[in-house]
């Protein structure tokens, strides 16, 4: 309720939910996906990969919220800010998404921080809004965390395909590994 009440005024609620806007359906993270791939042949299928596994999200978090059926937000006296696709709110297709989408990304080199920045601003937004409760917002960032870990297995293997294709690579990894046994512990014996 505190999110609903505290900071508005006719302009940031206007503001808050034209950013809002951004998350509907996945879309700003469709859109960086597709650009992502248009603009790095090198990995497009990792892209196209990714984009789809940000797509398969929001697909699954729509089926969740029919199995779920919560309701959404309803404050005596304070009606939403924003119109909804559905009147269901467990869990946030805004934050799965999102959180799905930065973790991925972030995987294929784009900067965490603003990524992550972006998702935590959405999921932000819809408690602002007043569509969405906490718990909605914290599971579909958890959701979406979850989910996006599917990629990660093959991106890893291609990757490691990648470096020990090229022999200055794995002088530098076994110089990596190196390093990396100097600072931890070795293993008890046995």
């Amino acid at each position: 309720m505190w999110a609903r009440t505290r900071g508005h005024s006719p302009w940031t609620d206007l503001a808050v939910a034209r950013f809002s806007k951004l998350g509907e359906h996945a879309g700003v993270w469709l859109a960086i996906g597709v650009a992502g791939g248009a603009l790095d042949g090198e990995r497009r299928s990792e892209w196209r990969r990714a984009t789809l596994t940000v797509a398969g999200m929001y697909a699954l978090n729509t089926a969740i919220k029919q199995v779920v059926g919560r309701r959404r937000p309803q404050l005596p006296g304070l009606p939403p800010l924003t119109s909804t696709p559905t009147a269901l709110s467990f869990p946030s297709a805004h934050a799965s998404t999102s959180f799905a989408g930065a973790r991925l990304y972030s995987r294929l080199g784009l900067p965490s921080v603003p990524l992550y920045g972006l998702a935590t601003a959405l999921g932000l937004s819809r408690l602002y809004l007043g569509v969405h409760y906490p718990s909605d917002v914290l599971a579909g960032a958890m959701l979406g965390s979850l989910a996006s870990w599917t990629m990660a297995p093959a991106a890893l293997r291609q990757e490691a395909r990648k470096l020990a294709a090229d022999l200055g690579d794995r002088g530098e990894l076994s110089a990596l590994s190196n390093e990396f046994d100097e600072l931890t512990p070795p293993w008890p014996a046995g």
